[in-house]
């Protein structure tokens, strides 16, 4: 009676070969996967130089002055600029920084993809059909998956914390431009056509503009699922509060933990309001026009 509890038959999937044929292709492929290697972790070094460059407190400042004038209240910019302060005196001022670089280079090569793609996929029924069980699989994929593709082409450090991380957090910006653009009502498309738009001049002066709060609220989702890899690609050596909170896992350390757990969460909380604030203002201006 085995066969009524215990399923009766498997398909006979070479999970050696599979892995034997990626790992041929991945050495017959070295040079290019090099290059691609290099230019993120110039790109990572780049963003973490420059956020280095400027000064703590000039930070802090930008912060406040964010915080005010997004959310309208001096309060709100004294408040998250306290945060940062904590996180400088918790002594994890650097470790932001490199976590902070990684996360802005993932951000801005999702937005310079998926962005794209999510005005291509508005454009077509068929296209959207074939797009969104791709993108279903994607945000449906465990984590931990990107990273063994990202591992094994890649190789350990921040190019692939930033492709795996790219994977995973581009999916907001494509579905959300995708759905803004679409929403948008036909007889304003059209009455700009009837007046002589071309349809890039449509989509530049008319499309894009009145889907900017949804479009902008894909940017803010992208860049918390971004934040949200932080600690996972720490597993394949992104070094940053990811890596400090790993450690802390594996030394069983429970308040090295948790410092760091917060200094990410008031990373993660200061750029989710201050993006709100963006889409905010963004709807504001969009109902204004």
């Amino acid at each position: 009676m085995d066969w009524i509890y215990e399923f009766p038959f498997k398909f006979p999937i070479n999970l050696k070969a599979i892995d034997d044929s990626v790992r041929a292709f991945s050495v017959k492929h070295s040079a290019f996967f090099d290059i691609i290697t290099k230019g993120l972790r110039s790109f990572v070094n780049l963003i973490y130089n420059f956020i280095n460059f400027i000064p703590w407190f000039v930070v802090i400042l930008i912060v406040f002055i964010a915080g005010w004038r997004l959310l309208g209240k001096v309060s709100k910019g004294l408040l998250y600029a306290g945060l940062l302060l904590l996180v400088g005196a918790l002594g994890y001022w650097d470790m932001m920084n490199e976590t902070l670089s990684i996360i802005i280079a993932s951000v801005i090569i999702s937005l310079a993809i998926g962005f794209p793609i999510g005005i291509l996929v508005s454009t077509s029924d068929k296209i959207d059909d074939f797009v969104r069980p791709i993108l279903d699989t994607m945000q449906t994929m465990p984590v931990f998956v990107y990273l063994i593709p990202a591992l094994l082409f890649f190789g350990l450090g921040k190019a692939p914390g930033v492709i795996a991380t790219t994977i995973y957090a581009i999916v907001p910006i494509i579905r959300l431009t995708n759905h803004g653009i679409r929403q948008i009502d036909e007889e304003v498309v059209e009455s700009s056509l009837a007046f002589g738009s071309t349809w890039l001049q449509s989509l530049v002066k008319v499309q894009i503009p009145q889907a900017m709060p949804t479009i902008m609220t894909g940017v803010n989702q992208t860049l918390m699922m971004a934040i949200s890899m932080v600690v996972t690609t720490s597993m394949i050596g992104v070094r940053g509060l990811g890596m400090e909170i790993i450690n802390g896992v594996n030394k069983i350390e429970i308040g090295r933990g948790i410092i760091s757990g917060i200094a990410i969460v008031i990373m993660a909380v200061i750029m989710d309001r201050l993006t709100q604030g963006l889409v905010k203002r963004s709807e504001v201006e969009s109902s204004g026009e």
